[in-house]
């Protein structure tokens, strides 16, 4: 997040007012953002010397080994463990260096690595794909292109569809779909949250099935048959199966994120809708889009 400021300039060299404010307040909590963390939680920034991308803020444990931070760095960057030369570095100094094929069975705890510490690996495959901008440079890829009358006679796009539309309904236009689309999934979303039902909209007679009021609904039956389909498949994939080996209090890592935190709440809450099963987690820092409530009814404590 500070990185459109120049990290050599000191506090007084800067001369814009409205700059020193905004740096004052981007920086302020620096000094507690690590304070909620669990105690054996490592916060690592991951770099690369063929790429220019920066992974910043990546969680591990302390008992992760460094087969686990190469094997993290792979995934993400593309360059094989026994490729990997890894740097450890705080303030921009280097202080320790991992080989390639060493030290694999050593916890990172071990290396003491302070939070916001940077792991910089050295790809020493002189052949490796990531280098010269292969991951990254665009201009070298070959750009697919189609004609317009190629992409209009073809069967199945956007664009078909819309003909179809337009033929069954002369008043359809695909920036209208797009409205009403998004204008729907909001009333949903301000019905799941408050248990109101927006104006122009109304609940259909299985109280669990949000649609546009008939006067301005064009395709009502679909809407429905969406939505049950959808709550199937809710139901199907996250089963009691898929909660059994979860427990309160226990400790997890949420995907996507990586972020960590403690089970609180486990099982199905009839005021989402849906169907399935649900787990609700305490991150060790303030992120998520609740407070842990659903409606009026307490889903975690």
């Amino acid at each position: 997040a500070h990185n459109f400021i120049d990290r050599k300039n000191t506090m007084t060299s800067i001369k814009n007012e409205d700059l020193l404010t905004l740096k004052s307040y981007i920086t302020a909590a620096d000094a507690t953002q690590y304070s909620s963390l669990a105690a054996s939680t490592l916060v690592l920034d991951l770099t690369h010397s063929n790429l220019h991308q920066r992974h910043a803020e990546i969680r591990f444990d302390k008992h992760d080994t460094v087969d686990e931070l190469r094997r993290i760095i792979h995934q993400k960057s593309g360059t094989p463990p026994h490729s990997q030369h890894l740097q450890l570095k705080s303030g921009g100094a280097i202080y320790y260096e991992i080989l390639p094929n060493t030290e694999s069975e050593r916890m990172l705890g071990y290396y003491n690595l302070p939070l916001g510490s940077n792991v910089h690996c050295i790809d020493v495959d002189p052949h490796s794909s990531s280098s010269g901008g292969a991951y990254e440079d665009t201009r070298l890829v070959e750009k697919f292109r189609m004609s317009e009358e190629e992409y209009d006679r073809r069967k199945g796009t956007l664009r078909d569809w819309g003909r179809q539309k337009k033929e069954s309904d002369p008043k359809f236009s695909l920036k209208k779909h797009a409205r009403e689309h998004a204008e729907l999934v909001e009333a949903k979303r301000f019905y799941r949250e408050s248990g109101a039902v927006k104006e122009g909209f109304e609940m259909e007679s299985d109280g669990t099935t949000i649609v546009r009021c008939s006067e301005n609904a064009n395709d009502n039956d679909s809407a429905k048959k969406e939505l049950d389909n959808t709550k199937s498949e809710a139901e199907l994939e996250h089963g009691p199966d898929s909660i059994q080996h979860l427990s309160l209090h226990s400790r997890c890592q949420v995907k996507p994120g990586s972020r960590r935190g403690e089970i609180a709440f486990v099982g199905s809450i009839d005021e989402l809708g849906g169907g399935g099963h649900w787990v609700g987690v305490i991150l060790d820092e303030p992120m998520g889009k609740t407070d842990g409530t659903a409606r009026i009814e307490v889903a975690s404590s």
